[in-house]
């Protein structure tokens, strides 16, 4: 897949993003950092990120990355055999899944879901 590095797929507006911090009234927080890195095989969008959500201790309980490469599950298509650089955090100990990079914008969005999403779930334990 070719990736165009074109303002209306949101990457001026992640990179606009890098920085950003957070804190929100129940006690969780988040931050973004996002820059321009030359495109890769492991990084063909040309954009490396890490978009975090934290706990009331720090901790963070989900997050968005590809700062590292993670195995693909043996179930994927691929048979496991490919690194995934694109991935996120579920919860405290998930290492990581693949996450298929489509658009910055798309990334912003699933991010704030998986918030919404994260913080429901460790709010109704």
């Amino acid at each position: 897949m070719k990736y165009e590095l074109m303002s209306d797929s949101g990457i001026d507006y992640l990179l606009e993003l890098h920085g950003t911090q957070v804190h929100r009234s129940d006690g969780y927080w988040y931050k973004v950092e996002a820059w321009r890195v030359k495109p890769s095989k492991h990084i063909p969008h040309g954009i490396r990120y890490n978009l975090t959500l934290h706990d009331r201790s720090n901790k963070r309980v989900f997050g968005m990355d590809n700062a590292h490469g993670i195995k693909a599950s043996k179930a994927s298509k691929v048979n496991g055999k490919r690194h995934a650089y694109d991935h996120k955090h579920r919860h405290l100990s998930d290492k990581g899944v693949p996450y298929e990079f489509s658009s910055a914008f798309q990334l912003i969005e699933d991010f704030f879901i998986g918030i919404d999403d994260t913080i429901e779930r460790l709010s109704s334990k």
